[in-house]
């Protein structure tokens, strides 16, 4: 199968990513966990590590398992990379080229087909400069699985809840297939 690379942001929705990691192991794919520090907050890496079964990369400088470093290795070997939560910071980066964290450099040095579910305050979805980034990512052949319109953590209700893990399970399936990785 596929080598998956999940990113995983600082966003109450990173407990998703841990439901979309398990989809994508009972699958048969080889599912690499890249977090930012804001995201282990939430979830933490061991929890990753035990549902991938491999090791979670959650800071730039760890010592990698190889000669090469973790982001360039890891970059080399996806099939995807999937950021699921991505919040508004990581779009941003994403758009322009900033690679401050081990998510950020891998994606930066990574030539695999992008996916990105967002997850935001409406507030955030619903600006200039969000909807620009996410624009010029869309240009560049990033694929968006839209986000859903709910409560969200803020404790509103509107546009920016992570889509469901099957959804975004379904749009990575999909932009394999398109890429000839794997059939959907």
């Amino acid at each position: 199968m596929s080598t998956i690379l999940l990113g995983v942001t600082g966003s109450i929705a990173a407990y998703k990513a841990c439901e979309l990691t398990r989809l994508f192991v009972k699958s048969g794919h080889a599912v690499h966990v890249l977090m930012t520090d804001a995201a282990t907050r939430f979830v933490s890496p061991l929890t990753f590590r035990t549902l991938s079964r491999n090791p979670v990369s959650a800071g730039l400088f760890d010592a990698p398992d190889e000669w090469v470093p973790g982001h360039i290795s890891l970059a080399e070997r996806a099939d995807v990379l999937v950021v699921a939560p991505c919040t508004a910071n990581v779009i941003a980066k994403l758009a322009h080229g900033l690679a401050d964290d081990i998510l950020t450099s891998t994606a930066l040095a990574s030539r695999a087909p992008l996916v990105i579910a967002p997850a935001m305050n409406t507030g955030m979805w619903d600006h200039p400069a969000t909807r620009a980034n996410m624009s010029l990512l869309a240009s560049r052949g990033a694929t968006f699985v839209d986000a859903c319109t709910g409560d969200l953590a803020c404790g509103t209700s509107g546009k920016g809840r992570m889509a469901e893990p099957q959804a975004v399970y379904d749009a990575v399936l999909r932009r394999l297939a398109a890429c000839g990785t794997v059939s959907s």
